[in-house]
């Protein structure tokens, strides 16, 4: 699963490109005007690029009620509360990244019936941080690491939580959440309860319901 994000994220940040009229890139951007001729795409090509672009954008937009669900189940106030998240830019990505690592848990039991929706919402993901960093007014030629680091630490959460299976979830809590450094026992163990109750309910929950964007809460 680690492995998959990353291929996606790579796909969709190499897919919104560079420009060529920065002076450094200037040259590789050269090229005569006959084979200008040559590489130029056909209407055909052209018509079939943009569908294929668009028609993934619409894709998309069929999981964003549900990665709207995620971001607002992990912006929970209760988190930050009583569970003692940090309430910080890097807090509350944690609590973004740990639901929807719960989430893409749900669907992989799934199998190949969920898989493209799984990539889709993986999509969101990888949209709305790459929007968020350029936010902060990071560089473009800085943005794909940072959000590069972004998906990792996503495909991180996942394998922890796979790993607990059905267990509890305290020790990838501790290690994801807390960095190894909870503000107190009973902050790990009201986050790791909650996050737990919320893949026991997800797992009784029909997917198709999931897909659409209903997330079962407590």
């Amino acid at each position: 699963m680690r492995e998959s994000l990353l291929k996606t994220a790579g796909a969709l940040l190499r897919r919104r490109g560079t420009p060529c009229g920065r002076p450094r890139l200037a040259p590789i951007c050269k090229i005569d005007l006959q084979a200008q001729e040559r590489l130029a795409p056909t209407q055909e090509d052209s018509l079939a690029f943009l569908s294929r672009i668009f028609g993934e954008k619409r894709d998309r937009e069929r999981l964003r009620p549900l990665y709207a669900e995620i971001v607002a189940l992990a912006r929970d106030p209760a988190w930050y509360r009583e569970g003692e998240v940090p309430d910080t830019l890097d807090g509350r990505f944690d609590m973004v990244a740990a639901v929807l690592a719960l989430v893409l848990l749900r669907l992989e039991r799934e199998g190949d019936a969920a898989k493209d929706e799984s990539v889709l919402l993986t999509e969101a993901f990888i949209a709305d941080m790459d929007g968020s960093v350029r936010q902060l007014g990071i560089g473009d030629l800085m943005v794909g690491k940072h959000v590069g680091r972004m998906v990792s630490a996503l495909g991180g959460r996942v394998a922890a939580f796979r790993e607990a299976a059905a267990g509890p979830l305290d020790t990838p809590v501790t290690r994801n959440i807390f960095h190894e450094s909870p503000p107190s026992e009973a902050a790990v163990r009201f986050v790791s309860a909650r996050l737990a109750d919320l893949r026991d309910r997800m797992a009784a929950f029909p997917a198709d319901r999931l897909l659409a964007g209903e997330v079962p809460r407590s």
